[in-house]
């Protein structure tokens, strides 16, 4: 018999991802709001994630072996334009919520956090016990939902995600798409040179989640990235030269240069810990020519 799996967010940009690498092998059922994605492809479910009774409701009926938490107001700039209140019911109390249903069925929680818990100032390669000094309201309210989880779940897979590459399926977009498109249509784009991250591809972080359900490693906190340590400006001109996109579209600019926006310098991730179990990413040329091999039909 198959192990079952719940994803939150499968509609998302990892959502999405999640949903066609694990379908294969699990009793699949995907969870998405107001957009479907690929959500209907496969059993799914219309869910609003702060009406806790009914989130509770549904795992208590479908019983999963995992979680897979990934939805939640994702990005900076997407917390501060919503109520506050809201951002901390969604990003907050529905992780609560589903941490103590999860220990109470006796199921596993993965969830995905962020990179940007931490300090940007420490000097990168950080580990998951460097210093954490959240400074937009997003990454706050992260560091707040793993503490929650820790608090309530005995069984449980926090990773700190960074910088996720690669193309949006479907409605979802993030900047590395959104950048291919202007590049290749000739426009314009703005890329910081001052912001150090280890990104992952989508492609790579929905199948290191995969093995993370297929092994029992410790419950814990994970960072979860990619290898190389990059610039918004790296990614960008690694993608020209993959793609052949011309390079002198890019304007490199500093996060100095983007009014009220919250910087965090570096928060390059050291991975060893996952890696430790046989959890590898890919480098950053490898995971971007993979991405170019996959491009979705509707942005080729």
């Amino acid at each position: 018999m198959k192990k079952k799996i719940l994803i939150t967010g499968g509609s998302g940009l990892l959502g999405q991802y999640l949903n066609i690498a694990l379908n294969k092998d699990y009793e699949l059922l995907t969870l998405y709001n107001k957009n479907v994605g690929n959500c209907k492809a496969y059993q799914s479910y219309q869910l609003d994630i702060s009406d806790f009774s009914l989130i509770k409701k549904l795992l208590l009926e479908f019983h999963p072996d995992f979680v897979i938490h990934t939805a939640c107001f994702s990005r900076p700039e997407i917390c501060d334009s919503q109520e506050k209140n809201l951002v901390y019911k969604v990003n907050v109390e529905a992780t609560e919520v589903i941490a103590r249903m999860c220990e109470k069925i006796n199921c596993t929680l993965i969830y995905t956090s962020t990179d940007l818990v931490y300090d940007g100032n420490s000097g990168g390669w950080l580990n998951e016990e460097s210093k954490v000094n959240p400074v937009s309201l997003y990454a706050e309210t992260k560091l707040l939902a793993e503490q929650k989880i820790i608090s309530e779940s005995s069984s449980y897979k926090i990773l700190r995600t960074s910088l996720l590459i690669g193309f949006g399926l479907n409605h979802s977009r993030n900047n590395f798409h959104h950048m291919y498109q202007n590049l290749k249509n000739g426009l314009r784009v703005k890329l910081f040179k001052d912001q150090i991250r280890t990104p992952l591809s989508l492609l790579n972080a929905a199948d290191m989640i995969k093995t993370i359900c297929e092994i029992n490693i410790p419950s814990g906190i994970y960072n979860f990235g990619g290898i190389d340590r990059i610039s918004r400006v790296g990614i960008g001109e690694i993608l020209c030269d993959l793609a052949r996109l011309d390079k002198s579209l890019i304007d490199i600019i500093t996060m100095d240069d983007i009014l009220d926006f919250p910087k965090v310098y570096d928060v390059s991730l050291n991975t060893e810990k996952l890696q430790y179990y046989g959890i590898k990413p890919q480098q950053i040329k490898q995971a971007i020519k993979q991405i170019l091999d996959n491009i979705p039909d509707n942005i080729r």
